[in-house]
């Protein structure tokens, strides 16, 4: 246990040691004796061991597993804790504490964690959010029955099971087609509406992507999205909505999982529509486009113009086709957005085309400006042109040519007397008709008019008389052309005759006959009669005799309707057919057998085009018999099928039944039966069968008829059956049936209701007997069904209407039908539905006032439309004003309406009366409620009082040369009517008649009565003119009244005349009293006293005119800056003249006067902010610009020019004239500069006043308060960009806003600073400078502390929002510009790497430690033996740390940024040291302090900074610190002299002196304020300044120092100097004098307690500090180890036997300086060895320790409080204990990082 335990202890300072073996192993041995003399306890110290971890390292375990591991995944393998937890040896026990949710299970034996997921997942996204676990491993001591705690975290990490998802379907946006290339179009990505991922990290990140899209393959390359993380999609190639107006954008989110494969998509589709935007301008129409352009065809509008047309008759002009443009981008959102057209003549000829036509600028029509000569002119040639009233660029031109046209006095002519035009029946609609029967050119019908050009278009409308609905001509054109408008069928009308009319709307042609023809078309198919033949032969047949007729009919014309037949099968070569008639022959050679029959296929085909033709075929069957010798006469067929019209005429031949007999016998035809009524008839000898009779289908509609044929032998008749089908002709109309009523009735109001029946039979068949209805007029009111039955389609109103004649008509269903109309009268019964109704819905009747009682003033009309009513009227009680009642009375029969007394307008109260009441119209004979009506009567003054002068004579004097316009004299009269009424309303007008020559020099103004002159006037002095002024109201009648004016012109001599037409006089000042004289006007007159007046510019009363010495003061007091001059008109006029209340005002006695305001300095300036913060680093130079402050004035010149300064407070207990200012500011531009070097006094911050003082510094003043805190790198981040730095400097300001914003998100009022912006260093040293990227440094301020804000806490406040804050920073950067990083400084960075370097030969050192401790097994028994010489050891150790005074660290020049400054001493703001002193705790590079898996160039602090007001900030205790030595400080030793005056001396050793014999001294600074008080001599005890005072003599050689020229040196020690056991024999062998002085700096400063191997830790104060008058003291706690003070203690003791080795120790040990503060830097700081410590701490008398003690700070603290006047007043001193006085808890452990790489646990005492 010993062993492992002094392991431990050795691997720490001895692993980093660079020195030689020999020094290694005698280092070895000293710390293996101190060791185990701290530790050497009682054999049964092991015990404490158990439950300790065994390994190095901290307390808690971290383990890191991937979500969804599986069950009984390994998470620790062996905790290391020292101990056995099962069998018969067990000392321990474990268990697991705060397992939640049993995730962890323990193996006790081999002190593993195991993962418990049985029937769950460890799940890391949401909804479980596992994302660690937590769990206490609990270990009991079972020997001494102590428990510990050992943490394991475990970490669950991310695993990329989630594919990301968008929020939304489908993505929307809109832009314009005129949105510029490199615009961001869609940003709806932003915050929670794009893509999200639930994993963690990079597999949660999302980067958009835009996918090629097959259905829209131009989408991918319209559009990008450079900033793959932000996903705002950017604008590439230019829109055009012309040709594209939606994208289809396929859009794919992934996840940045480090391994591409194994990355998570998901796509979306924005859809981006195109606005149409106004890239394009007008164009005219109709448009032809011009190949495939979208440009338009040049288009050319006609107009002609009547010649001698008046413009009233004409306007405005026809132009064909009418002129109009559009925009061609004729989607532009919204309508309102969309230009107008603006439209013009651009140019013509003639050139005077403007006299005649004008072209409306909006509607473009075109107008006739006057009559046109055609003699003149016939024809204008026009450009016109079309633009948007936008101003767009791009106008549209058309051509228009106005044709002058000759007066129609003629009358139009065709140029042939008939047409004849051809059309096929298979022609389409809007074929136009041909003029020969190839079709091959059109028929073209010309017709002119004489008073048109022949080439020109006349302008004439054709009509024709018939087929109007068949053929149209067309409408332009001098040729003219015939359309089909319906197709034709040749085969129903073969020809169309019509004629034609043409007409100029005035005079009117001769008509025209034209003649079409159809021409056949191949459109019908030969047609057998019958489906089949049968046919009996005989054997004798000879060769050619005829068998049968076959006959087929196509009713087409031509060779269309030409019949070719042939047999298609069955003839077995037995038979022949003509091709032409159709006749079946016997073939030559063929011989018959009898019962052999054949069955012939035969086809009919016509003759028309090949590809047209058509065809049908028919069997014939033969029956070969036996020859006969007397056979009958044969018919071709046995039946005959016949259909026949009722319309066919009568003697029309019907049927061929010709009959062939062998034996040529003559055969006689007649018609055996079935025409009963006789209605046909055959010819007796050629057998035709013939119409006889008209037929009727309706009759009898079909008939047998049974022909014979006989050659007059016996059995030589034949017969033959004729079945004639009659078809129906649509010959008859429908009838309706007489029974049925025509008379109707239907009640009003009803919908849907039974109207009527009417029924209507027709005889013929089909579709033509089918009756069909309908309602020719009345359709919306009523309907009809198919059966007749007629209902109401709405409700119908009788009073409306009252009755109805609807007409019904019936029609068959034919082609051409056949109708039929009845006439119904329908009746609508009345019910009792409407109110009365008045004429108006509101009377207003005017009653004038004093009108007699009773007058009628209204009469009311109401009607009801009701059949019967008894209307009577009255007025409406309810809410009725009682005052109505008594004025008004209505008629209940008349209507009415009267007043029922004399009404006087001035007696009512208001100023216009009017009274408004409803009236009722009531029907006594129904039920529907009252008709109403509203009735206002207004009162109306009748003007009962005429205008009245104020009196009846004004006289008025004016001068003989008075300006148009002058005032002469003023009337006034007054109308006792109501103001306000049109009564009391008066004006003012001269009366002409009067005095006409006064009239015409003078006039008065209508609505003031100044009577002024109209002209300049030139009269006569002593003139007088009158003039008669009528004034008159408005009233109802007008009423006027009239006065006199007397007008008398002045002598020359009376009007005063001014001295100058304008004074200026000199400014005024703004702060003149009110009263203080102006300036003076003067004015000259001949025996005339003046009297001056303002007439104009003092409107507001702020001068006033002294009336008869001209001197103008001011009245009220001036303020320049709300107005800075002013210009009066002033008017001197004679005594004489003003005398008698009149002015003459002339050019001579009016004059001008500018008084201008002079501005005084009476506004203070006032600052832009009240606090400014900023910010400068501890390596800035001298003269750097920290802020700029700004003071505005509102006062002008001068006044607002600013001078400013600062006010900076001295330090407290410091001589100013020492002091130096730490800035100081431009004194005309506000820019702040540093004036000293803030080296090592980061953290610390400077408040301060700026004073501004307008008047360059002479004028008022105003304050504002400036901190600037003290930072370096340790505070700063790099924001790192992908844009060169000339990007980042131009928008630095608006960059820096952005992120001061996100900023003070986190921290309220931060202010971000830009310490640099540069190129991008990159590469291992950070010596490669990218000019693509830059570098922006930045820090920010908090305003609470004025202290810069952690670098962490920036980091994490901007890489948190990265994303959020590149979408800011987008409209600044150039496209695809965006932050790529935020990292550390690299000095920082390259600060860890020489941190993570250090202590590779801890293996080598631990092994030398093993011989070591082997070879050393008897001193660690001497080691036991001493074991209570130990104990006292502690205790004067402790003693020796109480009783050392704070001293003063000095802050020698940081050779790196990364020491640690935060418990320096606090600066008096404004001062700087003047020479620097050397730190004594500095540690080497070696021994920095960190933490595993922790940036060891990071500061931890959880709370806010000790002291606000100081500038000094006091760590946590368990902060991390990093401690880094100087290099180079102990280079030189030498000798410290002191002179005679008491000065201090350096001598160099290697100095031999100089020239002359004189050695090389150096100067030491003596720092003054520590002499008095502040050495710390009078803050101890008198045993303990007498002991100091005596030896410090014997310890100035050894020490360091710094020189005035900055040299750092280190001083030889006197050879008699032995050790700290000699310290008080020693003083005897010194050559020196004592020093108080010097001792006390000794003792106050250097106290280097090298074996300490901690670091200073201070605790954070429980309570928040108060200040305190006088400067305030500030409580610090410093801890160190006791045993650590042990360690040094008993290393003291051996310095005595090796003073080598002693040296050893002092160099290589670490050194703990004491929590000290101070005011000042300023002065030599010296240390002071060891072994000039521990002498004068062990003569401290060693103090009992109490319960009152215990009871006050915690044991083991040390307290001290500083004020700012570096007073030292000791607290409260305790005792330190040793490790054996009592057992450490483990609560009091606090972990502090790793030293020397290995892991030691703290104990805080």
């Amino acid at each position: 246990m010993v062993v492992r335990m002094v392991r431990m202890r050795l691997m720490g300072p001895l692993s980093r040691g660079r020195v030689r073996w020999m020094n290694v192993m005698r280092t070895g041995v000293l710390h293996l004796l101190l060791l185990s003399a701290c530790l050497g306890q009682d054999t049964e110290d092991w015990q404490y061991e158990e439950c300790k971890l065994s390994r190095s390292g901290p307390p808690a375990t971290i383990v890191a597993i991937d979500e969804e591991s599986p069950n009984g995944t390994l998470l620790v393998e062996n905790m290391q804790i020292n101990g056995v937890a099962e069998g018969p040896d067990r000392t321990i026990s474990l268990s697991l504490r705060d397992n939640h949710d049993y995730w962890v299970i323990l193996d006790p034996a081999r002190q593993s964690l195991y993962l418990n997921s049985t029937g769950r997942v460890l799940d890391r996204d949401p909804p479980s959010y596992i994302q660690s676990i937590v769990v206490q491993v609990q270990c009991t001591n079972e020997l001494i029955g102590t428990v510990i705690l050992h943490e394991v975290r475990i970490v669950v990490r991310d695993r990329n099971d989630n594919a990301p998802h968008f929020q939304q379907p489908r993505y929307y946006v809109a832009i314009s087609e005129l949105t510029p290339v490199g615009t961001t179009i869609f940003s709806g990505f932003a915050g929670n509406n794009g893509a999200t991922d639930i994993d963690d990290g990079p597999n949660g990140q999302i980067e958009y992507t835009i996918q090629y899209n097959p259905k829209d393959p131009t989408a991918n390359r319209t559009f990008d999205i450079p900033l793959t993380l932000f996903g705002s999609v950017v604008l590439r190639e230019r829109l055009n909505y012309e040709e594209i107006t939606r994208y289809l954008v396929i859009i794919q989110a992934n996840d940045r999982a480090p391994s591409p494969s194994d990355r998570r998509t998901a796509t979306t589709t924005l859809t981006v529509d195109v606005l149409d935007g106004d890239d394009l301008g007008p164009m005219f129409l109709p448009c032809t486009l011009v190949g495939n352009t979208r440009d338009c065809s040049p288009i050319t509008y006609l107009a002609s113009v009547l010649e001698l047309t008046e413009p009233n008759r004409t306007n405005p002009l026809n132009v064909t086709p009418p002129i109009q443009a559009v925009d061609q981008d004729r989607n532009i959102q919204p309508p309102s957005d969309r230009p107008g057209i603006l439209y013009s003549i651009l140019i013509g000829k003639p050139a005077s085309y403007a006299e005649y036509f004008n072209l409306n600028r909006t509607t473009a029509e075109l107008m006739l400006l006057k009559p046109i000569d055609r003699e003149l002119y016939r024809r204008f040639d026009l450009v016109i042109k079309a633009e948007q009233d936008n101003g767009h660029p791009l106008p549209a031109f058309a051509n228009l040519q106005i044709e002058i046209l000759d007066e129609n006095n003629q009358a139009p002519y065709f140029l042939e007397s008939g047409y004849h035009g051809y059309i096929s029946e298979a022609s389409p609609v809007g074929t136009t008709v041909a003029t020969n029967i190839t079709l091959s050119s059109p028929l073209t019908i010309i017709a002119l008019d004489n008073d048109a050009e022949e080439t020109r278009d006349p302008q004439l409308h054709f009509s024709l008389d018939s087929y109007s609905h068949i053929y149209s001509v067309s409408t332009t054109g001098i040729r003219r052309y015939l359309t089909l408008l319906q197709p034709v069928d040749r085969e129903t009308q073969d020809s169309y005759t019509f004629t034609l009319l043409a007409s100029d709307g005035v005079q009117q042609s001769a008509p025209v006959t034209v003649t079409i023809t159809v021409l056949d078309a191949n459109d019908n198919t030969p047609t057998f009669s019958n489906v089949s033949y049968s046919v009996n032969l005989f054997t004798d047949m000879l060769p050619g005799e005829t068998v049968i007729q076959m006959s087929a009919v196509d009713a087409d014309a031509g060779e269309n309707g030409q019949v070719t037949y042939r047999i298609l099968a069955g003839d077995q070569g037995k038979f022949l057919i003509n091709s032409s008639t159709g006749v079946i022959t016997v073939a030559p050679g063929a011989e018959l057998t009898v019962g052999r029959s054949y069955a012939l296929t035969v086809e009919a085909v016509d003759n028309g085009p090949v590809p047209h033709r058509r065809s049908s075929i028919t069997t014939v069957y033969i029956e070969v018999l036996p020859p006969n010798n007397q056979s009958p006469p044969r018919f071709p067929r046995q039946q005959y099928n016949l259909e026949i019209s009722e319309a066919m005429r009568t003697g029309a031949t019907l049927l061929n039944l010709q009959a062939v007999d062998r034996e040529k016998d003559p055969i006689t035809y007649k018609i055996h039966s079935g025409d009963i009524n006789e209605n046909f008839a055959v010819q007796q000898n050629s057998g035709y069968l013939i119409l006889d009779k008209p037929l009727d289908r309706e009759s009898l509609d079909h008939y047998i008829l049974m022909v014979t044929a006989s050659d007059g032998h016996p059995d030589g008749t034949s017969t033959a059956v004729v079945n004639v089908v009659v078809t129906d002709v649509n010959d008859n109309d429908p009838v309706f049936n007489s029974s049925l009523p025509v008379n109707l009735t239907v009640t009003e109001g009803q919908d849907n209701v039974f109207v009527g029946q009417i029924m209507a039979t027709d005889q013929d068949l089909g579709a033509s007997g089918e009756v069909h209805y309908r309602l020719v007029n009345h359709q919306t009111l009523f309907s009809i069904n198919a059966s007749g039955a007629i209902r109401t389609n709405a409700p119908l109103d009788r009073e409306v209407k009252g009755h109805y004649f609807l007409v019904v008509e019936a029609s068959d269903g034919a082609v051409d039908p056949r109708r039929s109309r009845l006439t119904l009268s329908v009746t609508v019964l009345d019910v009792d539905d409407n109110s009365p109704i008045f004429s108006q819905q509101s009377y207003n009747v005017n009653l004038p006032e004093n009108s007699p009682k009773d007058t009628v003033i209204l009469q009311l009309k109401a009607t009801d439309a009701d059949l019967i009513s008894n209307l009577t009227y009255r007025i409406r009680a309810e809410d009725l004003d009682p005052e109505i009642t008594r004025l008004f009375h209505i008629d209940p029969m008349t209507g009415e309406l009267s007043v029922l007394k004399v009404v006087d307008f001035e007696a009512l109260a208001a100023s216009e009366p009017t009274y408004t009441f409803t009236v009722e119209a009531v029907d006594g004979e129904g039920t529907m409620p009252p008709g109403l009506a509203s009735v206002t009567v207004r009162i109306l003054d009748m003007n009962d009082f005429p205008p009245a002068f104020s009196q009846p004579v004004y006289r008025g004097m004016v001068a003989p040369n008075a300006v148009k316009g002058t005032i002469v004299t003023t009337v006034m009269a007054n109308d006792s009517d109501p103001a306000g009424t049109p009564a009391g309303l008066i004006h003012y007008k001269v009366d002409q008649d009067a005095y006409p020559y006064s009239a015409s020099i003078f006039d008065v103004d209508e609505e003031k009565g100044h009577v002024v002159t109209k002209v300049n006037l030139n009269e006569e002095p002593n003139l007088k003119f009158s003039l008669v002024v009528v004034a008159y109201d408005h009233g109802d009648p007008v009423k006027e009244n009239t006065t006199l004016v007397e007008i008398t012109v002045l002598q020359p001599s009376v009007i005063p005349v001014f001295t100058q037409e304008e004074y200026r006089f000199p400014p005024v000042s703004e702060e003149a009293a009110v009263g203080t004289p102006v300036g003076v006007i003067m004015a000259a007159a001949v025996n005339q006293t003046i009297v001056y007046s303002i007439v104009e510019g003092n409107e507001g009363g702020v001068f006033s005119l002294n009336q008869t010495t001209g001197e103008i003061s001011t009245a009220k007091p001036l303020d320049y800056e709300t107005n800075s001059s002013y210009v009066l008109k002033v008017e001197a006029d004679s005594m004489r003249v003003v005398s008698s209340n009149l002015r003459a005002p002339s050019k001579s006695n009016t004059a001008r006067v500018v008084i201008d305001v002079q501005d005084e300095n009476d506004h203070p300036p006032v600052f832009t902010k009240s606090l400014y913060i900023g910010g400068v680093a501890e390596d800035a130079k001298t003269f750097t610009s920290v802020l700029q402050v700004q003071a505005m004035d509102k006062d002008t010149g001068n006044y607002s020019s600013m001078i400013y300064r600062l006010i900076i407070p001295p330090p407290t207990g410091k001589e100013t004239k020492d002091s130096k200012d730490g800035f100081v500011i431009e004194p005309y531009t506000g820019v702040v500069k540093t004036a000293i070097m803030y080296r090592n006094m980061r953290r610390s911050y400077f408040k301060f006043e700026v004073v501004a003082t307008d008047n360059y510094g002479q004028g008022h003043s105003s304050r504002a308060e400036i901190v600037v805190s003290v930072v370096n790198q340790l505070d700063m981040q790099v924001v790192v960009t992908n844009v060169p730095p000339t990007y980042v400097e131009k928008n630095k300001e608006k960059l820096l806003s952005i992120l001061e914003r996100y900023v003070q998100e986190q921290v309220v009022g931060a202010k971000v600073v830009v310490e640099t912006i540069g190129p991008h260093r990159d590469g291992e040293t950070m010596e490669l400078e990218d000019y693509t990227k830059s570098d922006l440094m930045i820090y920010a301020i908090d305003p609470l502390t004025n202290r810069a804000v952690s670098r962490q806490e920036l980091f994490k406040f901007l890489d948190g929002k990265l994303l959020d804050i590149n979408k800011e920073f987008q409209p600044f950067l150039p496209p695809g510009g965006r932050i790529l990083e935020i990292r550390t400084p690299e000095v920082v960075a390259s600060v860890k790497k020489a941190v993570h370097s250090v202590g590779y030969t801890e293996g080598a050192l631990l092994a030398l430690a093993v011989i070591i401790i082997i070879c050393c097994v008897p001193a660690i028994l001497i080691v036991i033996i001493t074991y209570r010489q130990r104990q006292a050891e502690c205790a004067k150790t402790a003693r020796i740390q109480m009783a050392l005074p704070t001293g003063k660290p000095g802050g020698g020049t940081a050779n790196n940024l990364y020491e640690e400054l935060g418990d320096n001493a606090m600066r008096g703001y404004g001062q700087h040291e003047t020479q620097q002193l050397l730190r004594p705790s500095l540690l080497r590079p070696e021994e920095l302090s960190m933490e595993s898996g922790i940036d060891p160039g990071q500061d931890y602090y959880t709370q806010d900074y000790y002291n606000y007001d100081h500038g000094y900030e006091l760590p946590q205790y368990g902060s991390r610190r990093k401690l880094i030595s100087p290099s180079g400080l102990y280079d030189e030793y030498g000798e410290v002299v002191v002179d005679d005056d008491g000065s201090y001396y350096y001598s160099p050793q290697e100095s031999d002196g100089e020239p002359g014999g004189r050695k090389r001294r150096i100067k030491l600074v003596v720092d003054r304020e520590y002499e008095t008080s502040s050495t710390g001599e009078e803050s101890m005890p008198e045993t303990q300044r007498s002991r100091l005072s005596s030896t410090h003599n014997t310890h100035v050689n050894g020490g360091i120092y710094v020189a005035q020229n900055g040299s750092i040196m280190r001083t030889r020690r006197s050879v008699n100097i032995s050790g700290p056991s000699q310290g008080t024999s020693s003083t005897k062998n010194n050559p020196k004098p004592n020093s108080p002085i010097f001792s006390s700096r000794l003792a106050k400063h250097f106290k280097k307690l090298d074996k300490m191997a901690a670091t200073l830790e201070e605790r954070v104060p429980l309570n928040t500090p108060k200040m305190q008058a006088g400067g305030g003291r500030n409580t610090l706690s410093t801890f160190q180890s006791c045993r650590r003070a042990a360690s040094a203690t008993a290393t003291s003791s051996f310095s005595n036997t090796d003073n080598k080795m002693l040296n050893v120790l002092n160099t290589r040990q670490s050194s703990v300086s004491l929590g000290s503060t101070s005011t000042n830097n300023t002065g030599p700081e010296s240390v002071m060895s060891k072994p000039d410590v521990l002498p004068a701490a062990l003569s401290v008398t060693e103090q009992p320790e109490s319960t009152s003690e215990r009871d006050g700070p915690t044991e083991g603290e040390l307290e001290s409080k500083v004020d700012g006047n570096s007073d030292v007043e000791a607290v409260s001193r305790e005792p330190l204990e040793c490790p054996s006085d009592r057992t450490q808890s483990d609560e009091e452990e606090l972990w502090m990082g790793p030293w020397n790489s290995l892991h030691i646990p703290m104990t805080k005492l």
